[in-house]
C-alpha cells in the first residue's frame, strides 16, 4: 500500500470550508472574513454584519477604507469559495473612535 503525500493546506481549507458551510448563513461571511483577507488585514478590520448579500466590515480609517475598496474584488471570489450563499459587495466602514 502506497500513501500520496499531500499539502497540509488543502486538507485544512477543506475542513474550514466544510464548517463555514454549514455555519448560519448570515454568519459565514462573518466568519469567513479574516480567511478572505488575511491575518495581517484581519487583525486591523472587523466584520460586522452580512445584510442581504452585503458584508460590512469596519476599518481603521478612510485610508484603510480606500485601500480595501481597491482589493475588494479579490476579497469577494475568495469569501464566495467559502460560503454558501454569494456576497455581492463588501462596504467598508470606518469605525468611531471610542469616546
Amino acid at each position: 500500500m502506497t500513501y500520496e503525500m499531500r499539502p497540509a493546506s488543502a486538507g485544512l481549507e477543506k475542513v474550514v470550508v466544510d464548517s463555514l458551510r454549514r455555519a448560519p448563513v448570515e454568519q459565514a461571511p462573518i466568519l469567513a472574513w479574516p480567511l478572505a483577507c488575511g491575518y495581517r488585514v484581519a487583525e486591523r478590520t472587523r466584520a460586522v454584519a452580512c445584510v442581504e448579500g452585503v458584508l460590512q466590515v469596519e476599518v481603521p480609517d478612510l485610508g484603510w477604507r480606500k485601500e480595501l475598496q481597491s482589493l475588494a474584488p479579490r476579497y469577494l471570489a475568495a469569501m464566495n469559495r467559502y460560503v454558501r450563499q454569494d456576497v455581492n459587495r463588501i462596504e467598508f466602514i470606518v469605525a468611531s473612535k471610542p469616546k
